[in-house]
């Protein structure tokens, strides 16, 4: 599956107030999704000195799965093709790569 084609499929499952002209929720729901992540590593930094175990990588991957899904409602609100973000940032990562300046900071560097 491309990403293209998980935004469509997704799409069928985005159910939330004032569809197709509301990119507030996703962006809200994004946030929380991404802060669930967060929360399961500092969980395995704090609990597990920092080993990562298999039920750890399940957890974050469906964790993952929700922020995919949020990043996708909002690509969509904003009538942006998320395959097309997903290539752009290849290929901005390339260029500063070949430029030398993949570390510090800046986005027009």
């Amino acid at each position: 599956m491309n990403f293209s084609e998980y935004q469509k499929e997704s799409r069928k499952t985005a159910l939330y107030p004032n569809q197709d002209n509301n990119y507030i929720y996703p962006t809200l729901g994004l946030a929380g999704e991404s802060g669930e992540v967060s929360e399961k590593i500092k969980k395995i930094i704090r609990d597990k000195e920092g080993i990562v175990q298999e039920e750890d990588r399940l957890a974050i991957e469906k964790e993952l799965g929700d922020v995919l899904w949020y990043l996708s409602q909002l690509a969509s609100e904003l009538e942006i093709d998320l395959e097309s973000v997903a290539q752009r940032n290849i290929e901005k990562l390339q260029s500063r790569l070949e430029r030398g300046v993949l570390s510090g900071s800046g986005d027009d560097r």
